[in-house]
This record gives C-alpha cells, structure tokens and sequence, in this order.
C-alpha cells in the first residue's frame, strides 16, 4: 500500500476522500492507497476529523512524513490549487493521479500527474489532461481536446471535439464548450453557459450563449463553485 495525502480539507478534499475509497474497493490489497489524511494551513481545521480522517495539520506535518508519501491538490480553485502542489514540491514531493475506476481510458488519452477524475465521466480519444486538473462527476470531454494544467470542470461539464482550454480555467457546472472552441488562461465559465465562440485569457464568461461580463460581476458568473 502507497501512503497518499490529500491537501486541502474542504468539500472537495472530502469528495477526493471518497474517490480513493471508490479506487481501493477495485484494487488489490497491494494496489490500495493508505489515506494519511489532510494538510491545510487553515488552523481552525486542525484536528477535524473529516469522513474517518484527520486534518493532521499544515505543511510542517507534511515535511514530516516519509519522502514516499505521495500527495494530490484538491481544491477547486485553480490558483489555490496551483499554490498547495509548489509547496508540496518544493519539498520534493511526488504526486498521485487518481481515476474512478470505472473510467475507461483509451491509449491515446494522455493524463498528467494530479488529477482527478471522479465517476461517470467520459473521455474518448486523443484527449490531452494537463497536470492537476480536477474533472468532477458527470463530466464529458470529446475527441481531440485539451485541458491545461490547474484547469478544474464543476459537475457535467460537456467538452466538445478540439476544443482547447487553456491552463488554469474554471468551468462551472452544466457549461458547454462547443467543438473547436479555445478559452484563453485563467478563465472562469459560469454554470450552464454555452460557450460558442474564442475567449481571450482572463475572461468571466456567463449566459447563453456565453458573453464576458464586466470585472465587477466576476464573483456572480463564478457562482457557486466549491474549492
């Protein structure tokens, strides 16, 4: 068994929690990941106890641990989460992939190291997943796409053919992105929008089909994504 600790101690830390259990379940005894727990610099975490496993601390409880523990970000957002895995490697730290077990994943799809991949997704073929990239349940990414590093898509997400989403988006839940399209860095699709045409880095994006709202409604067109 691989020691794993998962950074982060919110929902989606909680959600992960559950994928490790749903990936044990299909695995051998030799196979299974041994949940440590959580590591989150949030004090009024410390000590919780979240679905059977301790919140052990910051990253001074991390650097404690055997150099073989391995460790995956998850948390929603992209810039938190890029912040928690330069910490983790910055301590040399090596990280876990984790992918439901009922994902079929072809030889063609290409998977980065961090990500997740929760249940009742589906991918198809020639797909690129950058490094760190959460997909959560329900998600669809079709053939020939690409999601950057950090990148994370909310529950149902639908990537069409050839579209390419650039490092360190958000998508909420129910957002579409039609075939060929290219969503520029660091930008934030808000729940069930349609995306039908190129954004540019740096865009909040919302409605049908999708238009960039102004800076001020940023936090409005995120809605209510979980980090």
């Amino acid at each position: 068994m691989a020691d794993l600790i998962i950074l982060g101690a919110g929902g989606f830390a909680r959600e992960a929690s559950l994928l490790v259990e749903e990936i044990n379940k299909a695995r051998s005894d030799y196979e299974k990941w041994n949940l440590l727990g959580f590591i989150d610099e949030d004090r009024a975490k410390w000590g919780l106890i979240l679905r059977g496993y301790p919140v052990l601390g910051g990253f001074d409880q991390l650097a404690a641990l055997s150099a073989e523990t391995r460790v995956i970000s998850a948390v929603g957002d992209p810039v938190d989460k890029q912040g928690l895995v330069e910490k983790a490697a910055a301590q040399g730290r090596r990280f876990a992939t984790l992918v439901h077990p009922e994902i079929a994943l072809g030889d063609d799809v290409e998977v980065g190291e961090g990500v997740l991949i929760n249940r009742q997704s589906v991918l198809t073929t020639s797909i690129r997943i950058g490094d760190h990239v959460s997909i959560n349940p329900c998600c669809g990414v079709g053939h020939d796409a690409q999601i950057g590093a950090y990148s994370t898509l909310m529950w149902r997400v639908n990537i069409s053919g050839a579209a390419v989403i650039e490092e360190g988006c958000t998508l909420g839940s129910g957002a579409v992105v039609l075939q060929g399209i290219k969503i520029g860095s660091n930008s934030i699709i808000g729940a069930g929008a349609v995306v039908t045409r190129d954004l540019p880095a740096g865009s909040t994006a919302a409605g049908v089909p999708a238009k960039v709202v102004r800076a001020a409604e940023k936090k409005e067109a995120q809605g209510n994504q979980e980090k």
